[in-house]
């Protein structure tokens, strides 16, 4: 665990008890520069002043929800951290919402309520498993295919793929 020690966490959740179990539990694996914002607009702020390694955000905030607040990391063009791990840390499962986070371009999703082994699981996976980014005309984020097939020889999955695509980078 003490590879977490120099590893620098924002913890983004308008409910003050969340942030304080979130800060608790990644304590206890072994962090210890951790960070609280209260929602997406102060999260902004932060990361405009200083480099994190990785955000714990919540989907449900105001003004600046978790999905926008995504968005605007990945995709805006004075963005300083496009490529930080993102684990969206939320209750709301439905699966549009799921959609949607993913869209936006979240690493990972843990359901609330959390368990340390879920959190940990999530957190190994984008520190030491991160998955390549990819960027297209409709999408910047993780590398959302989970597995490689050693049998496909082509850059896309579907035919379809390439329709919006205006580059396809892996990166």
């Amino acid at each position: 665990m003490t590879a977490f020690t120099r590893v620098s966490i924002l913890i983004v959740d308008d409910n003050s008890h969340m942030r304080r179990i979130l800060s608790t539990l990644v304590r206890g694996f072994g962090f210890v520069d951790i960070r609280e914002a209260s929602d997406g607009a102060e999260a902004l702020d932060f990361l405009q002043g200083r480099e994190f390694d990785l955000i714990l955000c919540d989907i449900s905030m105001s003004p600046i929800d978790g999905i926008e607040f995504t968005t605007m990391v990945r995709r805006s063009p004075d963005s300083p951290a496009p490529m930080i791990p993102i684990i969206m840390v939320t209750g709301h499962t439905e699966r549009l919402k799921v959609y949607a986070a993913r869209d936006a371009g979240v690493n990972e999703f843990v359901a609330k309520p959390v368990t340390a082994v879920a959190l940990l699981q999530r957190i190994n996976e984008v520190i030491l498993r991160p998955r390549p980014f990819v960027r297209a005309k409709s999408y910047f984020g993780p590398d959302r295919r989970r597995r490689t097939d050693s049998n496909y020889k082509g850059s896309f999955r579907r035919s379809s793929d390439g329709d919006d695509q205006d580059t396809y980078e892996l990166g």
